[in-house]
């Protein structure tokens, strides 16, 4: 892995956008030389673009992977949701680089969307322009082509995603985004590409397994590739729309900064008082997951479905099994999840701020100095009226912490100098 320091041979070569220019002049020369000096058609030029997507597809779940900055998703997900929030990283040795236990929950999402990107858009390409295969020598040069593109790429990502620090500000979705961009610039050439073959083929009416790729003639070839550097030169200066649209209202969707990658400052003054959740709420609070999260009983319905046809056949001990495990599915994600999420914080309240701390990995989640908050109340539902608990509710402009079922939520409280809202109030 290279090095990631800005003073290094690789961090001195990736100043600028010189390697990431190198790379997409390749990229795009090959194709170019191939329509005019190879005698390249549309199955070939097509068979190109298919395995350049795809090798940009391999490269950004790379990028994903080592991304410097947390993931954004949503806090009420299930399970992901709290563990997105602790900020737990795993160093390589000898390397400035982290891998983020955020950017490995998105990856199992992103990596079959990208795939199935990828097959989508070769089903569209290659699988109807190149039908019937490729010449020998010209499947030769294609291949080395996409050889040329695969190191393009490895030398691009060393130089100026690692070697450059540019891994610093991007999280695994910000990192994978640029694909899609590229994907569509494929497609629409995909779709461009079948059009004229078709239409100077077979016309509009015959099978789509008809046409004929040497129909397009070199004109026509060579506006694909120029459509297709005009994509990816926009994708070169994407930098460069992202300041144009954070500097102006009309927020274009350029611009995006992912969450900072350091975790909240976790001191608080002296005296310091810690408040946890009490056993009882933690049990209770695994019963009243799943009303909360109505997809748990999705997951159950399959096996519950299954036992009862089971049942009805008189097959009373798999009926049972199955009846079984329709409901340990869902509970047991419950109480990961309230554990996750209620169960291993611990507040500690000091003189200066109020800190929500995980007490599994150690990382601080949240800070509410005593000035953040627009609003402070206790609330007592029906679950606290049982269990003689109370739930805090702190108001931020932008945000919300709820504290369920709390024994004594006063050390909490001590933190605001607002006066709570009670509900004897």
């Amino acid at each position: 892995m290279p090095s990631t320091d800005r003073d290094s041979p690789l961090g001195a070569l990736a100043r600028g956008r010189r390697p990431r220019a190198a790379a997409l002049l390749v990229s795009n020369l090959l194709p170019l030389v191939g329509v005019v000096a190879l005698g390249w058609n549309a199955a070939a030029l097509m068979t190109l673009y298919w395995f350049e997507l795809g090798i940009a597809s391999f490269y950004a779940v790379v990028r994903a992977l080592f991304a410097g900055r947390p993931s954004e998703i949503e806090r009420d997900a299930l399970i992901a949701g709290p563990l997105a929030q602790r900020r737990v990283v795993l160093s390589i040795p000898r390397t400035g680089l982290r891998i983020r236990l955020s950017s490995l929950l998105v990856l199992p999402i992103a990596v079959p969307i990208l795939a199935v990107v990828w097959l989508f858009v070769g089903g569209l390409t290659v699988g109807v322009v190149a039908d019937g295969g490729l010449a020998p020598d010209v499947l030769d040069s294609v291949t080395l082509a996409i050889v040329a593109v695969f190191v393009g790429g490895a030398a691009t990502t060393a130089v100026e995603y690692f070697g450059r620090g540019e891994y610093r500000d991007h999280s695994a979705q910000t990192a994978v985004r640029g694909v899609f961009a590229r994907a569509a610039a494929i497609f629409l050439g995909a779709i461009f590409t079948v059009m004229l073959v078709g239409a100077a083929t077979v016309g509009t009416e015959a099978e789509i397994g008809a046409i004929d790729p040497d129909a397009v003639g070199l004109p026509l070839l060579l506006g694909i590739v120029a459509v297709k550097a005009t994509f990816d030169l926009a994708g070169l200066y994407g930098d460069r729309l992202a300041a144009f649209d954070e500097s102006s209202a009309l927020d274009l969707g350029f611009s995006h900064e992912p969450p900072s990658p350091e975790p909240p400052d976790g001191s608080v003054g002296e005296p310091v008082r810690t408040v946890r959740q009490p056993l009882r709420a933690r049990l209770a609070g695994v019963l009243t997951t799943p009303l909360g999260h109505p997809g748990l009983w999705y997951l159950a319905a399959l096996p519950a479905l299954v036992a009862a046809l089971f049942a009805i056949g008189g097959n009373r001990a798999t009926a049972g099994t199955l009846a079984a495990v329709a409901v340990a599915v869902p509970l047991g994600l419950a109480a990961l999840d309230h554990e996750l999420r209620y169960g291993l914080v611990a507040y500690r309240a000091g003189d200066d701020a109020l800190v929500a701390r995980d007490r599994l990995f150690g990382v601080t989640l949240w800070r509410v100095e005593p000035w953040d908050e627009t609003d402070l109340r206790v609330t007592r539902g029906r679950l606290d009226r049982r269990l003689g608990t109370e739930t805090v509710v702190i108001e931020r402009r932008d945000d919300e912490y709820r504290l369920p079922g709390l024994a004594d939520p006063d050390p909490v409280l001590s933190v605001f100098d607002r006066r709570a809202q009670r509900p004897d109030d």
